[in-house]
């Protein structure tokens, strides 16, 4: 008898197992195992179990647990898939399943998609405890063949079911045979405590708890051939029918050919000569006239296209982003390689003019390498899901799915988790969290850490962690929705992919972005990209304050201001060109055009970084461009002979090896994975091909050398072209509208308490004025007034946006002149503790020329006089009568009211308390920011708040530090050696306010400083 697993439930299905595929299938090989079957949840995971299996030589089964809803019961049954068909039915199985509240199939469901399927019923399970009889079983098999349907037994680890001998009479009385079962949910026996710890991290209980629920599964491991005979050792029948079942279920899965969906078209009607028609009206909107040029290009871009059979593609991506533009849903210009198509351009799909910028079609499209077209398209990020929900409508929800991903156990995720569930104490968790290493395996971090080895040893349970995390580590913990996948097919979906319920009522796919792309389904990405949300702000307010209409494409690419602040380097919140490095790099190439801008975007990566320097001189003037083959003057005459994009190593293969630019692609992309045989025949075509345009072999050599040596560098023109774009129009209004750009910022940064510091210390660098909150003059985000920007009321921490709009609607009743009238409008409902002293602390009140100490002190008093004049019909006259009087309040320092100011708003507005302590010192202070011009060694002083502390040992095991230093205009690293630590030590607390005697050092082009001395200062300053 052949040794076969009829019910594995592998570690796919979010921990109801916890069986990893790579161990799984050397295991079964190693055992001799003929075939295994998969009965997940849910169709996770089948596609990979399928592989998997056939790459070790063992036949895979597909089948699915499922509870079936028979009269008033929920039964287990186990179904498979004989055939095709009988897979299809799975999917659509699965799929109601997975769509349903109840997550179950009824009776009628599975007798309308049974065909090609076998089922057993796993009558040994607890599920059936009620409904063992014979009415149940004709119900299940009433109107099909017996032949399909078996009873289940299982026996773990030997011992027999207490009513197998009555389940075994009801085989009898249903003429239905019996299958052995055995369901393995672990790989090992010594792994049953990893799969309890994985069962409590799915349901939410810990281990310890008196109150959890028995675990049943102590016996789901893998048995082997001899375990299994000697558990239905008075039944061999019984595994022979099993096996029989087995044997009869054969289904490949295997990838598909391209299921492209259809775009609605007239009748009579050729979508190929729909988008021409669209693409020349495009055209004709850009251009007075089409050249000859362009003509050409159009022409082959559409042959390739139809003959490709992409013409419906192009017609429903054009229709999506079409209806973003008309609801006024910002699109991006463009992203990677479909920048290149003059049809996209034309359609309006990209902003970007392939031709204007020498952008190659087949780096988009290869006809000579038929691959899926991949236009991704940017959307700005609060709006992206109207786009999703518009596809959904159009095209039917039947037919268009989101994409779903799974979060894994990583390293540190499934160390909290089973620390969780074991019950740890916080102490354990903040030690073990910052001993493990999130680039290393669990496993790996471990064997590396002696201190955590050491940790490990002193108690069983903490054993049990190491143990249940390295089994648990890697698999997946939830599923969620992909951030940019959209599928779509000219049949309803279920035909080809198992669904489930999703967000905004759009279907998910139950299988992962590689195996949707298997099946042969058409990936779409719908991206949402914070910057173009930022755009879109920054529009909105200068179209609601200007009256302005702002057209992004209209903005000129030669605006001075723009390269200005590019050439200072001037780049916080400029998309892609705010790193250090970034604005070192436009700082010394000093870009003066918009080449310039996204040649710095594609040369600042690892590698080509290395040719920046060079880059500038030569285009600065101060260093010849040369050309060591003249004949690549003109192609690398835009980028001073230096080649940093891959189109133009494939015009280098086009003009001197007279290839066609889809061989020029292939060519690239072999040459970027570095098979030496695959370049070495590469060579031999292009040296051939290079002789024959009347090149020498030496040079011929030395061309393809320097394509080799240059193709891990290059990156995609037309996609550092169309993300410039965004870069550049974010500058733009950087530089020409920077109260909206600042603005539309800081909105953008609510919760980002630390780059909201760096922006507002910007803006007060740049005499750009910020008015605090007000809640008779501030909405929701920050706004422009004059010019000056008004912080938004949604700044301050406690303030929801619900508070908000109930603070909007009684403002319109009329004007505040004192927190009495902001109470009565607001009602006694609303005007709270709670929702006031957030506003008061972050000087939102102070329109009412009260000191925020009175304000406080008086919320009882408003409180009070709000529910005394209520709702009442003679509130006017009862407000004429009453004259409600402030409470005193004390006094309240400047240092109390900046620590408010920054506990509400997390940042200080009036000053930095820096600034105060300054005041009080006769010392020659320099500011932080001032620090950066000065020399190596430059002894300095500096006042400043501890923000951070990180105290380490040195390999002698000596104690030093290292701090981040604030004040008014800038943050430094500053370090403590060992001789200095142990005298100042004490002083270093984060929060306290110091002032540092230290010189000047470099370290990674970044200043720091050396820390010799530091003194505490109190508030006074002393």
């Amino acid at each position: 008898m052949n040794l076969m697993y009829p019910q594995i439930i592998t570690g796919a299905d979010l921990l109801r197992g916890i069986v990893k595929l790579d161990e799984l299938a050397p295991l079964l090989q190693k055992r001799g195992a003929s075939s295994a079957a998969i009965v997940n949840s849910k169709l996770y995971g089948v596609r990979s179990f399928s592989k998997m299996l056939t790459k070790y030589g063992i036949r895979p089964i597909i089948g699915l647990s499922v509870m079936l809803e028979v009269e008033d019961h929920e039964v287990l049954v186990y179904i498979y898939a004989q055939n095709e068909i009988g897979f299809s039915n799975l999917m659509k199985m699965s799929s109601a399943i997975s769509t349903r509240q109840e997550e179950n199939l009824p009776l009628n469901w599975l007798q309308a998609y049974r065909e090609g399927c076998i089922i057993i019923c796993a009558m040994t399970d607890s599920s059936w405890a009620n409904a063992r009889n014979l009415h149940v079983l004709q119900n299940l098999t009433e109107n099909v063949s017996s032949a399909s349907t078996f009873i289940g037994i299982s026996r773990p680890g030997g011992g027999a079911h207490t009513d197998e001998e009555a389940i075994i009479q009801l085989s009898e009385e249903s003429q239905l045979s019996i299958a052995a079962c055995h369901e393995t949910r672990f790989l090992h026996k010594e792994d049953f405590p990893a799969y309890e710890v994985a069962t409590a991290i799915r349901k939410g209980y810990k281990l310890n708890d008196s109150k959890k629920p028995p675990n049943r599964y102590r016996q789901a491991f893998l048995p082997e051939q001899q375990e299994l005979s000697n558990w239905f050792q008075e039944y061999p029948e019984w595994l022979q029918t099993t096996e029989h079942i087995m044997n009869s279920c054969d289904v490949a899965i295997q990838k598909e050919d391209f299921l492209l969906p259809k775009f609605p078209v007239v009748e009579g009607t050729l979508p190929i000569d729909l988008l021409e028609e669209h693409c020349r009206l495009g055209l004709q909107q850009r251009f007075q006239t089409l050249s000859s040029e362009y003509e050409e290009r159009l022409r082959y871009e559409l042959m390739i296209i139809e003959q490709m059979g992409f013409t419906d593609y192009f017609l429903i991506v054009e229709d999506y982003v079409r209806y973003a533009k008309t609801e006024g849903i910002l699109v991006g210009p463009g992203r990677g390689s479909s920048a290149g198509s003059l049809v996209a351009f034309a359609l309006g799909i990209t902003e970007v003019d392939p031709i204007k910028y020498g952008l190659l079609f087949e780096r988009f499209l290869n006809p000579e390498r038929v691959t899926m077209p991949d236009i991704d398209i940017d959307f700005a990020d609060h709006r992206r899901t109207e786009v999703v929900n518009y596809v959904a409508d159009t095209y039917g929800k039947q037919y268009v799915a989101q994409i779903i991903t799974f979060g894994t156990l990583s390293t540190k995720a499934v160390a909290r988790n089973v620390a969780r569930v074991l019950d740890f104490t916080p102490e354990e968790v903040r030690f073990m969290s910052n001993e493990l290493n999130s680039g290393q395996s669990f496993k790996e971090t471990i064997r590396q850490s002696k201190k955590l080895r050491d940790w490990i040893q002193v108690e069983p349970r903490r054993e049990m962690w190491q143990q249940a995390a390295e089994r648990l580590e890697d698999l997946p913990r939830n599923a969620s929705t992909h951030a940019a996948g959209v599928v779509l097919a000219a049949k309803p979906l279920v035909h080809y992919v198992p669904l489930q319920m999703g967000s905004d009522e759009v279907f998910l796919t139950q299988w992962a972005m590689k195996d949707v792309e298997e099946v042969g389904l058409l990936k779409m990405d719908f991206l949402g990209l914070r910057n173009l949300t930022l755009l879109d702000r920054i529009r909105a307010m200068i179209q609601y304050n200007k009256k302005q209409i702002i057209d992004f494409e209209q903005i000129p690419l030669h605006d001075q201001a723009t390269y200005t602040l590019f050439k200072a380097g001037d780049t916080t919140g400029i998309f892609q060109f705010e790193s250090p490095g970034m604005r070192r790099a436009l700082r010394t190439i000093q870009p003066d055009n918009f080449k310039d801008i996204y040649s710095v975007n594609a040369l600042y990566r690892p590698g080509p970084m290395e040719f920046i320097p060079l880059y500038s001189r030569r285009k600065n003037g101060h260093e010849p461009t040369v050309y060591d083959i003249p004949e690549l003057e003109p192609i690398l005459a835009e980028t001073y002979g230096i080649i940093i994009y891959q189109e133009q190593i494939m015009k280098i293969a086009v003009d001197i090896a007279g290839f066609t630019m889809a061989e020029a692609d292939l060519l690239r992309r072999a040459i970027s994975k570095k098979n030496q045989q695959v370049l070495e025949e590469e060579r031999q075509h292009f040296t051939a091909g290079a002789r024959k345009k009347g090149f020498d072999q030496v040079k011929a050599n030395n061309v393809y050398n320097l394509i080799v040596k240059f193709a891990d560098y290059g990156f995609p023109k037309s996609h550092a072209v169309a993300y410039s774009l965004i870069s550049y129009r974010l500058a733009f209004f950087k530089a020409n509208e920077p109260t909206y750009f600042y603005a539309a910022f800081l909105s953008s940064l609510t919760g980002s308490k630390d780059k909201m510091t760096e922006v507002i210390r910007e803006m007060k660098a740049k005499g750009i004025p910020i008015l605090p909150p007000s809640v008779t003059k501030s909405r929701y985000s920050h706004t422009v007034e004059g010019h000056a920007v008004r912080l938004g009321l949604g700044a301050i921490k406690g303030v929801t946006f619900a508070f908000y709009q109930q603070l909007a609607t009684a403002r319109e009743k009329g004007s505040w002149s004192s927190m009495f009238d902001m109470a009565i409008s607001l009602g006694a409902d609303h005007f709270t503790e709670k929702a006031i002293i957030p506003l008061i602390k972050a000087g939102a009140l102070d329109d009412f020329k009260q000191k925020r100490s009175v304000l406080l002190a008086s919320i009882d008093a408003a409180h009070s006089h709000a529910l005394f004049i209520g709702d009442d019909a003679l509130s006017d006259q009862f407000q004429f009568n009453s004259q409600p009087k402030y409470t005193p309040g004390g006094t309240m320092d400047q240092m109390t009211k900046l620590g408010f100011e920054h506990d509400t708003l997390g940042f200080y507005l009036s000053e930095h308390p820096v600034e105060q302590l300054k005041r009080n010192t006769s010392s020659q202070i320099a500011t932080i920011s001032s620090l950066i011009s000065l020399q190596q060694g430059t002894k300095v002083q500096c006042m400043g708040i501890i923000l951070s502390i990180r105290r380490i040992r040195t390999k002698k095991g000596e104690a030093m530090a290292f701090l981040t230093l604030q004040d008014e205009t800038d943050e430094i690293s500053c370090t403590i050696f060992p001789k200095q630590y142990t005298q100042i030590s004490v002083h270093l607390k984060e929060g306290a306010f110091v002032q540092i005697s230290g010189s000047i050092d470099f370290r990674n082009q970044s200043v720091q400083l050396i820390v010799e001395q530091v003194l505490p200062l109190n508030l006074s300053g002393e």
